[in-house]
């Protein structure tokens, strides 16, 4: 599970991060609409595998300060899983998930510190379009290689991104497809699907299935605790149900008397 380039990585990494910063806009200045993420935060194995991608193609400039790597045996790793698979030479297993880079270093070289990613995937959301993780989920499957822009990459779910494909290489390339249809007297291109160019090391389908593992390490990190709160609402709910219901024959049986 560790990333034996990791110098390169971070390279590409860090100016990835300057795509997600920019980020704060999405496809509703032009992009798709969002495919619905799976919702597999209870899946333990898609999350530890979520947390693998995390750490090798996230970690290397992108924080989760507000994440310990010992909150990760919540999805099932033990200490010593890890210490030998998501930690580096520095780093203890209760140290929080700072990036690789340096914060002023990174701030020199691109004008900002790239974002932390603790609660990224709650702080994207647009009425009619979905969740966070829908919109990170699109985002991450609809990237197109365009030579006009300075990485090299463009993507349909936020048109004119600065953040290049990182993921690339387990994508492989490929490139959307318009038709052009009539809408109000107007042509208009259409999107229609995709054309694939080069073949990565994985399957579309895998693709998808990493990145939804991703997206949904993403939407665990955001709230670790929120299936236990769902969990303990819905006994809540019920015992509030039970308790009006005495209540309700409490209060009857105390006034039937009563004239």
């Amino acid at each position: 599970m560790k990333t034996a380039s990791i110098f390169s990585k971070a390279i590409w990494a860090i100016v990835a991060s300057v795509g997600v910063m920019a980020g704060t806009a999405h496809a509703a200045g032009g992009g798709i609409a969002w495919d619905k993420a799976p919702d597999k935060t209870n899946d333990l194995v898609a999350l530890q595998n979520g947390a693998k991608l995390f750490v090798n193609y996230c970690l290397n400039c992108h924080s989760a300060a507000f994440m310990r790597y010992n909150r990760l045996t919540d999805i099932g790793l033990t200490v010593e899983q890890i210490k030998d698979n998501l930690l580096f030479t520095t780093e203890k297993v209760g140290d929080t998930m700072v990036a690789a880079i340096d914060p002023k270093e990174a701030k020199e070289w691109f004008g900002a510190n790239p974002p932390d990613l603790t609660v990224i995937a709650r702080s994207r959301s647009a009425a009619g379009q979905g969740t966070g993780a829908d919109y990170l989920y699109t985002y991450l499957r609809t990237y197109y290689p365009d030579p006009s822009k300075v990485t090299g990459w463009n993507n349909l779910a936020f048109p004119n991104v600065g953040m290049p494909h990182v993921l690339w290489q387990l994508q492989g390339t490929r490139t959307p497809v318009y038709e052009t249809k009539t809408e109000h007297g107007h042509e208009v291109q259409v999107f229609k699907g995709w054309q694939q160019l080069t073949p990565g090391t994985m399957t579309q389908v895998q693709y998808d299935q990493a990145m939804g593992d991703l997206v949904n390490y993403l939407q665990w990190m955001a709230e670790p605790a929120q299936n236990t709160r769902k969990r303990v609402g819905v006994w809540v709910l019920l015992f509030l149900g039970l308790l009006t219901v005495v209540t309700w024959r409490l209060n009857a049986a105390y006034w039937k008397d009563v004239k």
